[in-house]
Parts: structure tokens; sequence; C-alpha cells
């Protein structure tokens, strides 16, 4: 008897059982009451056959354990939401603070694979809402939590929903995918059923308790749910198919009655969790609904369950409904409309043969839906008249802060911005780099020297010029184990550290004595040549003020074994350049240095920086103000950055390939000294 109790709990809730017995039944003759039905059982147990108690079981499972018979919503209902979406649960949050709820309707997300928290506002407080990884866990930490929000996709959604209904906190399960597989869906509405749990869905929008609670994004915008009072409970229960038509008809009984109290979608497939009349049913035993509002539609045979239902007895409170696809009639062939139960059978499905049973069973019904609206308005104005309706005193929501996003875009308030970016935009449908679009970059075959040309200068430099920055890239890309960053790259991945750390070690070695001499090389070759100093004359201040010409010197090449690399960047310039005027100024200091010393040979740093000084004066692209602000910002250390990074990542990728063990530095290498 335990798997067939006869209590619904719903928590702090607990709903009625039906209390009505076929007149088949062997106990139609016994009082219908819970507790008359338990006592008559096990009294005449001994007496019965197994035919009889095979037919009590029976019927305990298919009429006692079909769903909850009472009220499944709260203003203290919390719910997890099963698949991240932030419209929706803002929705519900907005609802609870227009409500006057004091905690939030939501109490946990489940996100597959993902914990931490998401933020949300609750009113105009920002809230941390907690993400757990799996259906247990969340059930676990919030175990007040009896509704379970699926938005799922189809592929998912039944398994996922099989699992929550398994957990002992979960009551109610919303399931917002269409599509679902229809023996997915006839497997979770048996196991709900035998389990007295509610499915609502599956493709559903959810349902609605006014002033209480709701599922996802029932009833749409704040604007339309204060436009149809459900901040607060009304006298009417309304149960529809289609969650489209509920937010019409939500829409209509506010304006002709004093509103809904609940609200149920279950939704167009064609096997629903949960059906018409077992809300009804469920609306009938809430003394706070008075009428009840039924929109049905052709195709299926749920309305007749309704029919049965009115024509027993088993609702005693007035019903309004109407059955849409009265036009279906008008095509030569059948139609398929928008849910997938909406496809007549046959004339029983048909909705002029739905329209006429639920009539003749005692439901209001109009002869069209353009009328149904006063039919909704009559049916509550007499119950008014006959005191069976107090009108609901209005109140006045409190008002919902706006987003600020929102309210930019409407003109209301204008806010500013953090962060100004001139280089590039992704806001399009593509990214653009300085106004170019990637799709343009592709399509001309532009190379990585027109990227930087245009997230460095923000202009398309000629093909010369990216050529320029392209060959120093190449040039400096890297130079050997030994050099500093290299070498520091090299310990870091050696230690077992990842990537970033390992590149990030070797170019902090980058500075004044490390590759970081090409923007003073530009600076102070640039400053002699415009003040039209001799090398003679450059040479010797620079030594008064006790600074080594940047870019002038080398401790390995000499005088007769030039860098290789400063030789190709100087033939490349003469051949392509327009002019070299301040690369030739640096040959003939490096004539004047080379006098004093074999090793103060141009470098590599100074050849770059004197032929970007070039590279920008001889486009003509670039005035006077922008070099020197190119120079002094420190444009031209980062192609260095940007070429020795490659070398570095390569070191790094070396190591790790070859598993080279922890480097200790060896005793023999170190002067040990007081």
């Amino acid at each position: 008897m335990k798997q067939n109790c006869l209590e619904v709990n719903f928590g702090h809730r607990t709903p009625q059982v039906p209390t009505t017995i076929p007149p088949s039944s062997p106990l139609h003759s016994v009082a219908c009451t819970p507790i008359c039905l338990l006592t008559h059982f096990i009294a005449r147990r001994q007496s019965h056959s197994l035919t009889h108690l095979t037919s009590f079981n029976k019927y305990l499972h298919t009429q006692v354990t079909t769903m909850a018979t009472g009220q499944i919503f709260s203003r203290t209902t919390q719910a997890l939401f099963y698949n991240y979406k932030q419209l929706p649960i803002q929705r519900m949050l907005d609802f609870d603070f227009l409500c006057g709820r004091e905690t939030p309707s939501v109490a946990g997300i489940i996100n597959p694979g993902a914990e931490g928290f998401q933020k949300l506002f609750f009113g105009q407080e920002e809230i941390a809402i907690p993400v757990h990884s799996t259906i247990e866990a969340a059930c676990a930490a919030h175990p007040t939590a009896d509704v379970f929000i699926n938005f799922a996709s189809f592929r998912s959604a039944a398994a996922s929903s099989k699992l929550a209904l398994k957990q002992p906190t979960i009551r109610v399960v919303a399931i917002i995918a269409e599509g679902v597989p229809e023996s997915d869906t006839k497997e979770l509405i048996s196991y709900a059923r035998s389990n007295n749990k509610v499915v609502i869905g599956p493709a559903t929008v959810g349902g609605i308790q006014a002033g209480a609670f709701k599922i996802g994004d029932t009833a749409g915008t704040i604007d339309n749910i204060i436009q149809c009072k459900l901040y607060r409970p009304g006298s009417v229960g309304f149960v529809s198919k289609s969650g489209g038509m509920s937010n019409e008809l939500y829409n209509t009984i506010a304006r002709v009655t004093d509103g809904i109290y609940e609200g149920i979608a279950i939704g167009g497939d064609v096997f629903p969790g949960s059906t018409l009349s077992d809300h009804v049913l469920r609306f009938n035993n809430i003394p706070q609904i008075k009428m009840i509002v039924v929109l049905g539609e052709l195709g299926g045979r749920d309305e007749y369950s309704l029919v049965e239902a009115l024509k027993s007895g088993k609702i005693n409170k007035p019903v309004c409904a109407w059955v849409s696809g009265t036009c279906a009639r008008l095509f030569k062939s059948e139609v398929q409309f928008g849910h997938a139960g909406a496809k007549s059978g046959g004339e029983m499905e048909s909705a002029q043969a739905k329209n006429e049973a639920l009539k003749d069973a005692g439901a209001v019904v109009p002869t069209s839906f353009e009328s149904f609206e006063a039919s909704i308005k009559e049916t509550y104005e007499k119950l008014a008249e006959e005191g069976k309706i107090t009108p609901v005193k209005e109140i006045t929501p409190p008002q919902i802060p706006e987003d600020l996003n929102s309210a930019i875009k409407s003109g209301k308030v204008r806010a500013p911005t953090h962060i100004i970016s001139t280089i590039s935009d992704d806001r399009g449908e593509e990214p653009c780099y300085a106004g170019v679009p990637m799709s343009t970059i592709v399509e001309k075959g532009m190379g990585i020297g027109d990227v930087i040309s245009l997230l460095w200068f923000k202009r398309s430099l000629p093909r010369y010029c990216t050529h320029f920055i392209e060959i120093c890239v190449m040039l400096c890309a890297d130079h050997g184990p030994c050099v500093s960053g290299a070498h520091n790259t090299i310990v870091t991945a050696r230690a077992g550290k990842d990537l970033v750390s390992s590149l990030v070690s070797g170019l902090l070695t980058i500075g004044p004595r490390f590759g970081g001499a090409v923007d003073d090389a530009a600076r102070y070759f640039k400053d002699a040549y415009d003040r039209k100093l001799t090398p003679y004359e450059f040479v010797e201040s620079m030594k008064k003020k006790g600074i080594r010409v940047p870019g002038i010197g080398h401790r390995i090449k000499r005088g007769d074994n030039r860098d290789k690399r400063v030789e190709l960047l100087q033939l490349f310039a003469r051949t392509h350049f327009p002019s070299t005027k301040y690369m030739e100024y640096a040959v003939e200091v490096e004539t004047y240095t080379l006098s004093k010393a074999n090793n103060l040979v141009m470098n590599v740093d100074g050849a770059i920086g004197t032929l970007f000084l070039d590279l920008l004066a001889g486009s003509g692209m670039f005035t006077k103000q922008e070099i020197d602000e190119i120079v002094n910002i420190g444009y031209l250390n980062g192609l260095f950055v940007l070429a020795r990074s490659i070398g570095l990542i390569g070191h790094t990728f070396d190591q790790k390939r070859l598993k080279q063990p922890l480097y200790r530095h060896p005793w023999e290498d170190v002067l040990y000294t007081k």
C-alpha cells in the first residue's frame, strides 16, 4: 500500500485526492474520502478475491497517483534552472520583485560541467546564484527547491528530466523544448504519474501563479505582466495548450475579470506530460479559483476527458472553454497547424466536435473565438453578482529598475564609456581592423605586415613597408639559446611551467641591454640628424653624457665580421625605400665608432631603428608629430617583442618535446667569493 499513497504531499501543501469512483468499481457505494477508501479496503481485504485487489491497485495507480490535485506553486516556491539562459532567469527574478517576494524563486542553476555563480538582479540588488554541474548536486544543495525548469535541447531534455524526476525533492518538472521523441515523453509521463509528480510540457512556455511564481518566459515581458495584472492573484484558473495564446488570454481575462490566479500552458506536443483535465481538476480543488477558462485546439482527444469530468460532476465551478481550429474545415485536405498535436485525425478530433461536446457537458462555449471574451465576462459578472467572487483590491506594483543597456538604447540615460578603442571593432557581422573587414584582409591576401600596419599604425602602408616589417620579424625571431631571453625561457620550461609563464620569463629580460634599444636608437639618431650634428659631435656628446650610443656595438660581431641581418636590412632599404637618410647617417656614425674600436659596429637594433625612421618619413603617410609620437611610445621595441616571442615559444616547445629535466647551473661556472 505504501507505493499507492493517498496523500499528495508538496512540502507545506497537502492537496486533496480525487473523490469520485467509477460506477463499475466495487468501491462506488462507499463514501468517497481517502480514509473511507483505505478503511473499506482493509476491512474487505480478506473477503475479496485477488481480482478485486488487482482492480483496486489499478484504480489507485490510474486515479489517485495521476498527479497532484491542488495548488502546485506558492510565494515560497523555488526552482532549479537547467541549462543557463540569462533572459528567462532574469524575467523570473523581476517577476519575484514585482510580486514582493522576499526570496528569489531561482535557488540554483545547473550547467553540466560548470560550477560557480551567476550574477543577476533581484530588484535593485545584484545577487549571485549558485551554479552546479549536476542535477544531484543542485538538489542536495537546495532541498527546498521542488520545481525543475528544463531548458535543455530536445536531444537531452528527456534524459535530464527523467533524472530530475528521480530526485526526491523535485515535484514539478517543466520541459521547454519541443520535438522531444514521443517514446521518451511517454516514458516520462508514466514515471511521473506512478511517482505522483507533475510534468508540464514538452513544448511549453511553462506556467504562472499570479503574485507568487512563474516559470521562465511565461507571460512575456514585465510590461505585459503588469498589463495582465499578474503581479497579484485573481479568481480565474486558466489552462491552454498554446504558450503564445496564453499571453493573449491572460490579457483578455485581465480586461473582463479580476485576473488570473494560476495559468498553465501544457504544451502543443501530441503527448503532453499533463493534460487539460488534469489541471482543471486541480483548479476545482483550489478555493481561490472561482471560475476556469480552457483553451484547447483541434487534434487529439484530451478535451474529451474534460467532457467526462464535467458530465460526471467532478467539476463544480463554471468552465468557459473554446477549442481553436474551426477553420480547418475550410481546407480540402488535412492541415497541420503550428503544434505537433494540432492535426485533426477525424471528426471527433475536429474543433467543432470538441466545442459541441464541451457545450453539451455544461461548459460555457461561445460561437466563435471573437465572442470568447464576452462569455468569460458574462460568467465572471454572474459570479460577482451572486457574491461568489469578492473583487480584488488593486495595488500598485513596484517599479522594476531598468537595465542600463536597454535604458541607453531607449535614450533615457547616458553613461560614460570605460574604454576607448580606435584600432578594431567587433560589433558588426565581422571584426574590422582599422576599418578594414576581416574578409577583405583575407580576400586581398594581406600578410602579417599588413595586419601590423592596420593595428599599430591605423592605416594600410605600401607593400614595401609591410614587407620590411615582415623581414624584421623574421630576422629577429630568434638568436640562439644562449641569449638572456631564450635562456630564461628554457630554464622556466624545464621547471615544468606552462607556455605563457615560460614566454613571459623570457620577455621580461628585454630592455636597454637586450633587444630593447630599437626605440632609443631611433630616438637618438633622429635627434642628432635633425639637429645636423656630425658623427663626431653626436658620438662625443653622448660620451660626455655617459650614454652609450644605442644601436652601436656588439659582443661578437666586428668591423670585419658584420651582422648579416644588418646587411640584409640595409640592402632591402636601399633597393625599395624612397629615402634612407637616417640609415646613411647611422652608417657614417658607425664609420667613426669603428675608428675607436673594432666591435663598435651597427647592430640589428640600430639598423631597425634608423630604417624605421626612413620608412615613416619616406612613405609620406606620417606627420613629424606622428613620427615623434611613434618613437616615444615604443612602437619599434614592439617589433622586437613580437618577433622574439616566436623564438621563445619555439624554445619552450623544444624543451618540452625533449623532456628536459629541471635545470641546475653547474658549480664550476660560479665564482664563489667573500
